[in-house]
């Protein structure tokens, strides 16, 4: 299918006035879970991707995407399920991540061993906005539905990747929850890679 673009350039502005992206980037389902989708997580419907491709095109998308990041900012769980694994990958795309700064949301965690993390306490809308006059490029939230769930609530999200998988989970942790008003978002992409529906939103002005 070919890619449906709907006015997705980012406006330009100067270096000076350039501020840092919220993408939140997900694997979701058709009824919208995004807990679990695979690994090895306490579960019971873990792994409802694994029977699904996204495809050459998919793969490099999240290649692209994570390039294009200049920081990680996870929930406690995908943290702790992203920290083990990955400093056991190489290649240039596993270099990315671990070297890249990672900011963990956590009031418990006290000696974080993954390369390059910071943990973020307190209030954590402010820490969000400093990290957004922090950086220039985007601050990926990948997984970490609670944490998305406040940043949407507060208006913090500037651009939403979906990657839809064809499945009804049924259960588990899901991305969208009650907010105190509608949040409006103006689709800039829509294809399809392999399987996957990849849906692209910014935040509408």
């Amino acid at each position: 299918m070919i890619p449906r673009r709907l006015d997705g350039r980012r406006k330009q502005t100067s270096k000076e006035d350039r501020v840092g992206r919220i993408v939140v980037t997900e694997y979701i389902s058709v009824d919208g879970v995004v807990e679990a989708p695979s690994g090895t997580e306490d579960f019971e419907r873990v792994g409802w991707t694994d029977a699904f491709s996204r495809g050459p095109e998919g793969e490099k998308f999240k290649v692209d995407e994570t390039m294009a990041s200049d920081a990680l900012l996870l929930g406690r769980g995908t943290y702790d399920g992203f920290a083990p694994v990955w400093p056991h990958y190489e290649g240039e795309f596993a270099d990315k991540v671990n070297s890249m700064p990672k900011y963990v949301v956590s009031s418990t965690l006290e000696s974080p061993e993954w390369n390059n993390t910071t943990v973020l306490r307190g209030d954590i809308l402010e820490e969000v906005k400093k990290l957004k006059q922090q950086y220039q490029g985007d601050i990926a939230v990948h997984g970490s539905p609670q944490l998305a769930q406040t940043l949407i609530e507060h208006d913090l999200v500037d651009a939403l990747h979906l990657q839809v998988y064809p499945v009804i989970v049924g259960a588990g942790k899901r991305l969208f929850d009650k907010t105190s008003a509608t949040k409006r978002l103006r689709l800039v992409e829509a294809r399809t890679v392999g399987d996957v529906h990849l849906l692209i939103y910014e935040k509408a002005a």
